[in-house]
């Protein structure tokens, strides 16, 4: 199978784009370590936040989240509760196997602080992302 031929200007900006996103990746792990987190942790408060469902994530929909396998995020789960941000939640009715989590009050501060400070840095590289929309949208030669 053979791949299209991409313009000097294509590779120019998939690399601007890669760099700056690992330059993102990076200021996120400082910006996690400065409150005493790994980044991994920073993702878990996170994936439980975002969750939709009220009663919080189960420990696999972590997992998915996190592209992570399951033992490994346990592990993850103990080291940050250990900190008094999350908690573990036994469902509620017929499988009480299931485990949720939810985030402590100081979960929550610690990543209200971390996301006030990430959506601002991601304003900053909106001109990037537009710039990555604009090669995606432009036809190839063929």
């Amino acid at each position: 199978m053979s791949s299209p031929e991409l313009t000097d200007q294509e590779y120019s900006t998939l690399l601007v784009f890669r760099a700056e996103l690992r330059r993102f990746l990076r200021w996120s792990e400082q910006r996690a370590g400065d409150v005493g987190l790994t980044a991994a942790q920073h993702q878990l408060l996170l994936a439980i936040r975002g969750h939709l469902d009220p009663g919080g994530p189960s420990i696999g929909e972590i997992a998915e989240y996190l592209c992570a396998r399951h033992h490994s995020v346990v592990q993850l789960i103990d080291r940050t509760e250990q900190l008094g941000l999350v908690a573990r939640n036994r469902e509620e009715g017929k499988d009480r196997r299931v485990v949720r989590l939810t985030l402590t009050e100081a979960g929550e501060q610690t990543l209200a602080l971390l996301s006030a400070t990430h959506v601002e840095e991601l304003r900053r590289l909106t001109p990037l992302v537009d710039v990555l929309a604009d090669l995606i949208a432009m036809p190839r030669a063929r």
